[in-house]
């Protein structure tokens, strides 16, 4: 089974393992070619455990969330429904417009998780973040995050919130992205800010670590899987989720790689595999 972690300070729990729709239901415009494909795969995923659906109003122009709200409307499961307001909708009366549309679209009364997709220097945070706390005040949005934010941006974030706070932050981090180790996971460790990790796979290099890795670290990777009878997806994913601030949404698109995803959460590696994996790969720090 997927782990359950507390979600910032909040009491509320979500899977360590969750399912990012990048790409589904369109990139950047809507595509309903592959909508039953998608609808299959989320759905999968909630029964293997990883209730936890991340989309955002960007994707496929809005019709990211449709699929997702087809996905889970007859589930029986408690699902945890993530989603983002993009930057051009950060003023106020936008923010709250934007809520409401994907509301709509996702077919859901509250959005579990409410994040700012990424900052906007144009537009102050202070105001963006009162429209956050009425989403929240009329029982519209259950929490608030962001996604994308530096640690500056981050605290002016939380000084800008008057009751709330920022309950996490969705970053990129995988073991060929680790810049956040620097600032950003020591500085949600101490604030007790869930760590919502992208591209967890680095967009698919490390599913074929021979294709696109030095030798040293495809090696690595390539031993571990064998070792714990995992494919290097799995290894690569455990290894993030082997960090207690953070949670995973690999892209959940196609069956196939749900169920390979979902092999990456119920099991560990070991202490002395996790530090080896960090020293083959700290170059990417």
């Amino acid at each position: 089974m997927v782990e359950y972690r507390e979600l910032g300070r909040t009491g509320w729990k979500v899977p360590v393992l969750g399912q990012g729709t990048w790409g589904i239901g369109g990139f950047y415009s809507k595509d309903e070619s592959k909508d039953a494909e998608a609808i299959e795969a989320i759905r999968l995923g909630i029964e293997l455990g990883m209730a936890f659906i991340d989309t955002a109003e960007a994707y496929g122009g809005g019709h990211s969330e449709e699929v997702v709200g087809k996905a889970i409307a007859d589930t029986k499961a408690e699902v945890f429904v993530a989603t983002k307001v993009s930057p051009e909708h950060l003023s106020y009366e936008s923010v709250i417009r934007s809520a409401k549309a994907s509301l709509r679209r996702l077919n859901v009364k509250t959005i579990d998780l409410y994040q700012v997709h990424w900052p906007n220097p144009r537009i102050p945070i202070r105001e963006t973040m009162r429209a956050m706390e009425r989403l929240v005040k009329d029982g519209l949005v259950r929490f608030i995050g962001v996604s994308n934010f530096s640690v500056s941006e981050l605290e002016e974030a939380m000084a800008s919130l008057a009751r709330e706070e920022i309950v996490s932050n969705q970053v990129e981090y995988s073991l060929l992205e680790r810049g956040i180790e620097r600032d950003m996971i020591p500085f949600c460790e101490r604030e007790r800010i869930t760590v919502i990790a992208y591209s967890p796979l680095a967009r698919g290099k490390l599913s074929e670590p021979d294709k696109h890795l030095s030798k040293d670290e495809a090696d690595a990777l390539r031993k571990l899987a064998e070792k714990y009878r995992k494919t290097p997806s799995q290894i690569a994913l455990n290894w993030v989720i082997r960090r207690p601030i953070a949670v995973a949404i690999p892209k959940a698109a196609r069956v196939e790689h749900v169920r390979e995803n979902a092999g990456s959460a119920d099991w560990s590696m070991s202490p002395e595999d996790y530090e080896l994996l960090c020293r083959v790969f700290s170059r990417r720090l």
